[in-house]
Formats: C-alpha cells, sequence, structure tokens
C-alpha cells in the first residue's frame, strides 16, 4: 500500500473516533467509502473490496467502541443491563447478517440500508422526544427483538449499529438521548463481534484477497485506523456531554441524512463529491 493511502487511512480514523465518541455510531459513513476507494486503488474486485470494506470496518468499530464505552460510562450514561440484552441477541443477529452480507451483491444492501436510515432520521426529526419522566422500558422481549435486528443490521452493512440503535431507543425504549449514545457504544462492542467473526469466517478462503486479510477483515487496514480512532473516541465522548441533548439530536438527525442519501447513491447520480 502506498504511502499516501496510508496517511488517508490514518485521518479517516481520526474523523471515525470522533463521531463514534460524540454520536455513539461506529463511522461507518466516514470508513466503508474510504477503504472501498483505497482497495480500488489497490485493484481490488469490487465485490472483494465492500465486503473487505465491511468487515474491516466492523474491526474497527470494536475497540473504537470500547474506548467511547469508556468515556460514556465516567458520566454515567451506561446502562449495563440494558446494554447485556442487546448486546448478547444483537451478537447472534450480526453472526448471520454478515453470512448474509457475504452472499448478496453489496449495492442492493446499500441502497436497501440507506433508506432505513433515512426513514430513521425522518422519524427522530418529526416525533416528539420522550418526556422527561417517561420511564425507560423494561420488557426483556423488546430488548431481544431489537437487539436482534441491531445484529442483522450490522452484520449485513458491515456497520457498528448506532446509527440505527438510538432512534429505536430513543423512541422505542425511551432511553434519554445521553443515555442512548452511551448505551450504544458499549453494545455496539458486543455485536460487532459476531459479524468480525462472520465475515473473517466467510472470507477465509476466497481468492484474490490483499496482503494481510483473515478472511474479508484486513488487518493492516484495521491497525491504520484503529490506532487513531480509538482515542479520539475517548475525546469525543467528552465533547458529547458538554452539548446539549438538543443540539445532539439535531447533529445526530444532520449525520443519519447525509448517511442515508450517501449509501443510496444520490450524490452520485447527482454529481456531487460527497
Amino acid at each position: 500500500m502506498e504511502i499516501i493511502l496510508m496517511v488517508i487511512l490514518l485521518i479517516t480514523g481520526l474523523a471515525v473516533g470522533l463521531a463514534a465518541g460524540v454520536l455513539g455510531v461506529g463511522g461507518c459513513f466516514i470508513m466503508v467509502p474510504i477503504q472501498f476507494w483505497v482497495l480500488a486503488q489497490m485493484g481490488i474486485d469490487p465485490t472483494i473490496a465492500i465486503r473487505i470494506a465491511f468487515g474491516t470496518n466492523l474491526a474497527v468499530v470494536l475497540p473504537t467502541a470500547m474506548s467511547g464505552a469508556y468515556g460514556h460510562n465516567l458520566k454515567g450514561a451506561v446502562l449495563w443491563k440494558q446494554t447485556a440484552y442487546l448486546g448478547v441477541f444483537g451478537f447472534f443477529g450480526a453472526i448471520v447478517g454478515a453470512y448474509v452480507a457475504s452472499n448478496l451483491p453489496g449495492d442492493v444492501l446499500t441502497t436497501a440500508f440507506g433508506i432505513v436510515i433515512l426513514l430513521g432520521a425522518i422519524r427522530m426529526l418529526t416525533a416528539k422526544p420522550p418526556k422527561i419522566d417517561e420511564e425507560i422500558t423494561q420488557s426483556p422481549m423488546l430488548y431481544a427483538v431489537a437487539g436482534i435486528i441491531f445484529g442483522l443490521l450490522s452484520g449485513i452493512i458491515g456497520i457498528g449499529g448506532g446509527v440505527v440503535m438510538i432512534p429505536i431507543m430513543v423512541m422505542g425504549l425511551k432511553f434519554k438521548m445521553h443515555q442512548a449514545v452511551g448505551t450504544s457504544t458499549a453494545v455496539m462492542a458486543l455485536i460487532t463481534i459476531g459479524g468480525i467473526l462472520s465475515y473473517m469466517y466467510n472470507g477465509w478462503n476466497v481468492a484474490e484477497l490483499p496482503a494481510y486479510s483473515l478472511g474479508y477483515v484486513n488487518m493492516l487496514q484495521f491497525a491504520l485506523l484503529a490506532g487513531t480512532s480509538i482515542p479520539m473516541a475517548y475525546v469525543g465522548s467528552k465533547i458529547a456531554h458538554k452539548l446539549s441533548p438538543k443540539n445532539l439530536r439535531k447533529i445526530f438527525i444532520a449525520v443519519m441524512l447525509y448517511m442515508g442519501l450517501k449509501m443510496i447513491g444520490v450524490y452520485s447520480w447527482l454529481g456531487l463529491p460527497l
């Protein structure tokens, strides 16, 4: 890999860590497109490249989410009982999701998921936030269903799942915004383990993988991205608690809108360099 491509990945890691800490998302809307572009520059087949981008993205999300969760936990924003329910069921959902992604065209998956994200953003934009005295949902069944959904989407599209988790946590499970952001980072750490293992297994005997690959997880890209994203996630978690819940909500909706349009391919259709 050329030095310039390595530098681009290091800078990308900084942006990913900031997004993870501030917004409670894995930063896939930054990582996946750039990883895919880097792999394309290396001459990797597009189908293999997008799967490596997904698998490696999850590998980066794992330590980044752990770093962000540590920072949020210091502020008391991680609800560990809810994390356990969502994380365990999400783990198994991610295994199945990664298997699906290893056998379906990437453009179909990204378009479908982009639509889901846009719908989530619109829902958060138009719905009223939970009342301050409204209690968090306690039903184990709801957490199990939500965890499986988070895991499936995380595995299928190779993301940490925070961009889907947070709207459901806020609107469906009645989390406060800071609790949703903090808890989602901890849940991501559990869910991504299942997805990583599945991407490694399903890509293990695939030909034409780039050097330093374990299945669909490229360890060189992982090292470059994680090296800067992990410390930045902790910094981002500190920044998040200096923002009001209202402003945090607005930032998150803006990120969801951007990511949804990006994954559907709207910017490419319009010829916009976004």
